[in-house]
Parts: C-alpha cells; structure tokens; sequence
C-alpha cells in the first residue's frame, strides 16, 4: 500500500472540491440550446445558423465540436464556420479564438446579461454534403456549446427551415411541423449530434419493417426523381438485412432505426454511423447500376452493424464526455475491422450479394493486404493508434505506408477467428455466439457500454477456449510479413491469380475512378494515366515508375486504361515487353518493364481437402 504524505493528501482534498465546484457552477449555468437552422440556401451550399443559450457574467468560452464521433479523429469543419456574430440584448459581444485549441472561442459576457445569441454560416466545401436537389443536415457543423461541458448535460431544441417543397428524414422526435419549417423535441447533445437529418426535393421513405414496436425505415433522396426507383429483389434483400443482422446480434439497441440514403453525383460520398441512422451518400445510379448496386449492399451492412458494434459496444479509449477530448483508436481493428467483416456477411446472408461476390470481395481484401510491403516494418495496431493522419494520408506511396489497414486487414483476422470457431467446435458455434455475447443482452434504447482488449479475449475464450490473447498480439500487435489468410486456407478455400478480373476490382475501377495492377506489374493509376501508387518490390517500380509521373505512352500506343490492359495481357507468353514513356514534372522519360506474367487478379478456389466453412459463414439464418 502506497503511504501518502499529509500534504498531498491536502492537494487531493483541495483538487476534488476545485472540480466539484466546477461541476456545480455549470449545472448552475446549464440549460437548453435554441438551434433554429435554415437550410433554404443549402442549394448554394449555404446554411445559416441561429442558436441562443444561458450565461452567466464573467469569462465564458465557446467550442465548435471537434472530435465527432465515428470519425475517430478531430474532423470538425471549424474552417466552413464563417459570419460569426455573438451578441446579447442586442449589442456585439467581442470574442477571440484560443491560439491553441482552434475551435475554441473566448468572449466575457457582462453583468446583467443572462443570456447570449450566436449566429454564424456553414458554408460546405462544393461536393462534400449538398447539391442543387439534396443537403445532409450534420448537426455537429451547426453549433457553439460551452466548453468542458458534458454533451450528456446540454439539451438543444431544434428546428429546420427547409427550401419549399423540400422533405426531410431523421432519427429525433418531431414536437411539429408546418409548411417547410420543422421543430425537434428537446434531446441532450449527444444523441442530437447522433441524429442527422436529410432534406431534399425528390423524396422516397420505404417501410423495411414494422413489428408493432421497432420501424425500420430507408429515407432516401435523390438527385433525380428517376434514380428512386427500387427493384423488387433489391428491397427484399434491404428487408432481408434487417432481419439477418438482428438474428446475429439476437438484440437490439435503438428504438427505431432509419437508413438516410442520398443519390447525388455532386452532394458527395458519406458513410457514417450512429445508434438509431447511417448516412449512406453513394453515387446517383447506385440503385440500378449493377456494381454500384453491390457497394451499396456493403455500406448499409457495415454502417447498420455499426449499431452494434461502435456506438452500443464502443472501446473506452473512443468513448469521451465531450467533442474537446482526443479519441485514441489503438481498438479500431475491432470497432472498424469486425464491422468491415460483418459489412460483407450480412450483404451475402442477405442475398445483396452472391456468394461468388463474397469470395471475389475477400480473395481482392487478401490480396491487397498480402501485397502491402509497408506491413515489413508497421505492425496493424499503428495504423489505428495513427488514425488522426491515416484517413487523411495521400495515396502516393500508400503500399510503403499503409493506410486505414485496420478496416480490411482486420476484417480478415475476424473472418479467421470465425472460422476457428466454427472448426475447434465441430460446426456448433460460430462468431454470431460472440456478437450474442458481446452486443447482445436485452433489447435496449440508445447507450454506451465500452470495453478493453481483456474483456474481447475474456468473451471469445467464453465462447471457445483458445490462447486468443496470442492469437490476436500476433496479427494486430506485431509487424507480420504476411497477411492473415488462416480464415480462407482453413475455411477450405485457396487464394490464387488469374487473368479474370475480381469484382471488386471493377467496381473500384467503375466507381473510383482508378485501374488497379497491384498484382501483375505493381501499378494503379488513375483514368488520365497518372500514377498513383507503386508496389516496391514489383516491376513498375523496378522500372524507375513513382507515384506522380504520368503515362502518356504504352509500347507505342497513347495512353488508355484498355491499351495498359492489353499489354499486360500479351506478356502472359512472355514474349511481349512493355515500354512506357511517363512524365515526370515536364520530363519524359522511357521505362522498360520485365514482367511476364500476364494479368493477374485474385480469387478464391475451393480446396476439396478441407471443409468447406466459409460458405458455412455466409449461409442465411
């Protein structure tokens, strides 16, 4: 037992009732923020922001949320907040940004004032959240609270003025509407900035399901009224989601819940979850182009797990009071990683996905992990603890660095573990006895309960013993020159290459825009013929070919995507060089690849020798 001196013992007395008397002045103080938010301008990526709250006289400091939650990493947009007028009873306030902590701002209230009025716009980068049909209404953009209060203790009552004609979805509870105007009941702000909402002018809600007491619901707007229209398989795989992703966690934990589906070209790509929504923003044809179609299976199975797995089940190092208080993502590989995994299955139980896209899905997630040579020297773990700078790092020399690994790399160290499960107990159990154990418990509105590492091993060796505390420092803690592929070799499947192309690969080409050759001479570039990454040990970069410099020739030929193609393809008799002509910042330069090989892309074959368990995985409950 430690034996403390009479003076500290003072220090500690006098630091509690320091805190305690903090804690009391802003109960004191504490009371509802008045958020009134027009939206009418959102067109003009324009959106204007009225908020009144309760002072007290003396220094008063004002923060701009930092640390949203979901994305582990201070994202606020304090740099969009412009306009910013404080006053109260009429007259300016003078206020002064910390020259620290940037999204702070000081100002001293005057005697006799009780209360203050802030008004300021958001104005979105073009691309990010609106377009000229449709806005994502992100609350956390659209608001000041007092600094160091607890978000459980704020109270916002909302309202939104929408462009006429506009409609809107969200998860808070409406006190009424008229017109184009809508009032939100009172809610703390947490779960406020939990509740998204989106408006637009072309509108379709659709009932997934309804047992009496849960809805569930797909609000989706669009940027055209055409690109609305829902296949009949496609809904029933939607319904189908529902049902196998409760099956799996056996509980829920919300109250109702509200997939918020935008269709834009223009309004920009989101996905983000929260306890009782997802924002789910893909591309305008995404619900009757095929491949678009499959990445919209994906997101709304991972952002609807996500339910679960990182808001009801959070790791305590991402769980703060406040959005002032850093968040420390060293557990992302369970938050991210076995959402990403569950992202996949339940697509696939779902019928969203066929089994061969599963496998396709897995076989290119094997792959690009086995070929990451940055994995030589950075072990998984650091690129969650780095999350701060890993969302945001550039693409060039990604493969040297890594990059959100935690999410596909993780992904596959679930899968293993599943598969372990389901061989040491003869098919009896599987990862669903984990989540049941992990997330389930009785059916529950909106909460945290956060974990550590012990209590992950503790609940996996209550479902099977196994030495899982060295079975995960080795593939999460420890730098591994190969990626975990025990999932696919012992669920009786083989990772091997061939010259047909992998789903996924098209649907990255078809979607994001860049050609991947990460397997045959080590090269993506994106549609112009720029090069945005190179795999060290390949051919590309043997060539001398970096990230930055531009193909603009192909054995003779000016450069395309098909002409690259074809000249990969003629080396597979390994006869049929290829030179390339890149520049280089205004320099030309020619590079001569030795590869033979042909076109390579993963898959997954079936190894008869052993049970086949990864079709056990995505067999519909």
């Amino acid at each position: 037992m430690i034996k403390l001196n009479k003076n500290f013992h003072r220090k500690i007395v006098l630091l509690f009732a320091s805190l305690a008397f903090c804690a009391s002045a802003f109960a004191q103080n504490s009371s509802t923020i008045k958020l009134n938010v027009d939206a009418t301008e959102a067109a003009r990526n324009i959106l204007h922001v009225k908020e009144t709250m309760a002072v007290k006289a003396g220094e008063f400091t004002l923060f701009y949320p930092k640390w949203i939650p979901g994305e582990h990493a201070p994202t606020g947009t304090i740099n969009d907040m412009v306009n910013l007028f404080i006053t109260a009873n009429g007259k300016p306030l003078a206020w002064q940004r910390d020259d620290v902590e940037m999204f702070a701002f000081h100002l001293t209230v005057p005697p006799g004032v009780n209360q203050i009025e802030i008004a300021f716009d958001d104005v979105s980068q073009p691309g990010t959240i609106s377009s000229a049909q449709l806005s994502r209404i992100k609350w956390n953009r659209l608001l000041l609270y007092p600094e160091g209060a607890k978000s459980d203790d704020v109270q916002v009552a909302a309202s939104l003025k929408m462009p006429a004609d506009w409609k809107y979805a969200t998860s808070l509870a409406v006190d009424g509407e008229s017109a184009n105007l809508v009032n939100f009941k009172s809610i703390s702000l947490t779960y406020f900035i939990d509740s998204p909402a989106i408006i637009g002018k072309n509108f379709k809600k659709i009932v997934l399901s309804n047992d009496g007491s849960v809805l569930h619901e797909m609000d989706i707007v669009a940027d055209n009224a055409d690109a609305l229209e829902v296949k009949s398989e496609t809904l029933t795989g939607w319904k189908n989601l529902i049902k196998e992703a409760n099956l799996m966690f056996g509980t829920r934990h919300y109250n109702s819940y509200r997939f918020l589906l935008t269709l834009s070209d223009v309004g920009g790509s989101e996905g983000l979850e929260h306890h009782e929504s997802s924002e789910d923003g893909v591309g305008e044809k995404a619900l009757s182009d095929p491949n678009e179609l499959l990445d919209l299976g994906d997101l709304l199975g991972h952002e609807y797990a996500h339910s679960w797995n990182g808001k009801y089940r959070r790791p305590a190092s991402l769980t703060t009071p406040d959005f002032e208080q850093p968040m420390k993502g060293d557990l992302l590989w369970v938050y991210e990683g076995l959402t990403q995994y569950l992202g996949r299955v339940l697509p696939t139980r779902s019928n969203l996905w066929t089994p061969e896209v599963f496998r396709d899905v897995i076989a290119d997630t094997a792959a690009s992990m086995d070929y990451q040579s940055g994995r030589r020297w950075r072990p998984l773990v650091d690129t969650a603890r780095a999350v701060q700078f890993t969302y945001d790092s550039p693409r060039a020399w990604m493969n040297e660095r890594r990059r959100v690994d935690y999410y596909y790399e993780g992904s596959l160290i679930w899968l293993e573990a599943d598969v372990l499960i389901r061989r040491k107990s003869g098919g009896k159990l599987s990862l669903d006895d984990f989540m049941r154990k992990f997330h389930g418990g009785q059916n529950t509105a909106p909460l945290v309960l956060t974990y550590d590492f012990d209590e992950v091993v503790r609940t996996l060796n209550a479902v099977t013993p196994y030495d899982w505390r060295k079975f995960l420092i080795e593939r999460v803690y420890t730098a591994q020159k190969n990626a975990p592929l025990g999932g696919i070799t012992d669920g009786g499947w083989k990772l091997v290459y061939n010259e047909t192309p992998n789903v996924q690969g098209q649907i990255d080409e078809q979607t994001r825009k860049f050609i991947s050759l990460a397997f045959s001479i080590g090269v993506i570039v994106n549609s112009e013929g720029t090069i945005l990454d190179v795999n060290a040990d390949l051919a590309a970069a043997k060539a001398g070919l970096a990230p930055g410099m531009k193909i603009i020739n192909v054995n003779g030929q000016g450069f395309s995507g098909e002409v690259l193609h074809t000249a990969i393809a003629a080396t597979k008799n390994g006869s049929s060089p290829i030179k390339l002509i890149a520049d280089n910042g205004g320099f030309k330069e020619t590079y001569n690849l030795e590869y033979q090989g042909g076109e390579r892309y993963p898959h997954l074959e079936r190894d008869t020798a052993k049970t086949d368990l990864l079709s056990e995985v995505i067999k519909s409950h």
